[in-house]
C-alpha cells in the first residue's frame, strides 16, 4: 500500500449537516498488531542476511585490486588485463546482486509486499467498515504526510480499528492535543533494517 493511500479520504452518503470526521494513526495500529512486528524481524533477519553477503564479495574485490596494485609491475600484460577484467566483472556482478536484492522492487520490496500488505489490507478493510456503520465522512492518518496540528482526543479511532481488527489496544506516547504528538508521526518503512545501498567501490 503506498504511502498516499494510508490518508483514507472515505466519502460516505450523508448530507453536510451530518457528516463526521476522525483520524487513525496507522503506524500505532501497526505497532499493536504482533503479525506486523513478525513480519518486521523477519524482513530485518533477510535484509542483514543479504547485507553480509554483499558486503563480503566486496571485500573479495577490495583484496584483489590491491593484490593486483601489489604485484602488476612483474605481471605481463596479457595477465594485468586478465587480472583486471576479473576485477571489473566481480564488481559488475556483486552491484548486479545488490540491485536484485535491495533495489526497486527487488527481492526486499517483494517480500515485504508479501509479509506486510495483507496485514495494511486488513486494516484498510477495518477502516472502511468502522467508517461505513458511523457514517464518517473522511478519516485522515496522522502517521503519514498529512500534519495535523491539533486533533481532539475523542475523534481518534485507532482503538475501534484495532479492536475490530482482534487486537488488544497498547498504550500512546502523546496525547492528541499536543501539537507535536497529533502531528504526522512516521510513516510504516517501505523496507526495514537494511536496504542500503554500499555504493560504488572507490
Amino acid at each position: 500500500m503506498k504511502k498516499s493511500a494510508f490518508i483514507f479520504l472515505l466519502f460516505i452518503s450523508v448530507s453536510a449537516s451530518a457528516q463526521k470526521f476522525a483520524y487513525i494513526d496507522t503506524q500505532y495500529i501497526l505497532d499493536n498488531i504482533p503479525d506486523y512486528k513478525t513480519a518486521q524481524q523477519t524482513l530485518d533477519q533477510i535484509s542483514i542476511s543479504w547485507q553480509k553477503e554483499i558486503e563480503g564479495k566486496y571485500a573479495i574485490i577490495d583484496k584483489l585490486y590491491k593484490d593486483y596494485q601489489a604485484e602488476q609491475i612483474i605481471l605481463t600484460e596479457e595477465m594485468r588485463k586478465k587480472r583486471e577484467q576479473e576485477i571489473v566483472d566481480k564488481e559488475k556482478d556483486v552491484k548486479e546482486l545488490q540491485k536484485a536484492k535491495f533495489g526497486y522492487e527487488g527481492e526486499l520490496f517483494k517480500k515485504k509486499q508479501e509479509l506486510v500488505k495483507p496485514i495494511q489490507d486488513k486494516i484498510y478493510n477495518a477502516i472502511k467498515k468502522m467508517a461505513t456503520e458511523q457514517s464518517i465522512a473522511v478519516i485522515f492518518d496522522k502517521s503519514s504526510d498529512l500534519t495535523i496540528l491539533y486533533a481532539a482526543p475523542k475523534y481518534d479511532k485507532s482503538d475501534e480499528v484495532l479492536t475490530a481488527l482482534g487486537f488488544k489496544p497498547g498504550s500512546k506516547a502523546g496525547t492528541a492535543s499536543d501539537p507535536k504528538s497529533a502531528g504526522g508521526g512516521a510513516t510504516p518503512p517501505t523496507r526495514s533494517g537494511g536496504n542500503t545501498d554500499t555504493g560504488d567501490r572507490k
